[in-house]
């Protein structure tokens, strides 16, 4: 951030122009900007292996497809952040997995 060489205030560059936002006065020598950190947008995916064995919690809960009485469970912010998070589950027997929204 730049700063203006007569009030103080902060300097705002646009098109190579350098322009104090509080008194107008625009600097003679170019503006040095340098980025911190160049920022890019990543989608994450999470992979589960069967074969890694599951660490998730087990509760008892009915599967709807088999009737078993302990799943897996498991929770994700699905949607936007003021909604409550989606509680997943996995049958321990049968492998089916359901959701349910709080």
């Amino acid at each position: 951030m730049e700063f203006c060489e007569r009030c103080g205030g902060m300097i705002l560059v646009k098109n190579d122009k350098a322009t104090c936002v509080s008194c107008g006065h625009k600097q003679k020598k170019k503006p040095h900007i340098k980025a911190a950190e160049k920022i890019t947008q990543q989608e994450t995916v999470a992979v589960i292996k069967e074969e890694q064995g599951n660490t998730n919690p087990i509760v008892e809960m009915k599967c709807p497809k088999c009737g078993h009485k302990k799943a897996y469970f498991w929770t994700m912010q699905t949607r936007s952040s003021d909604e409550s998070e989606t509680k997943f589950y996995k049958c321990t027997a049968c492998k089916h997995t359901w959701r349910k929204y709080r």
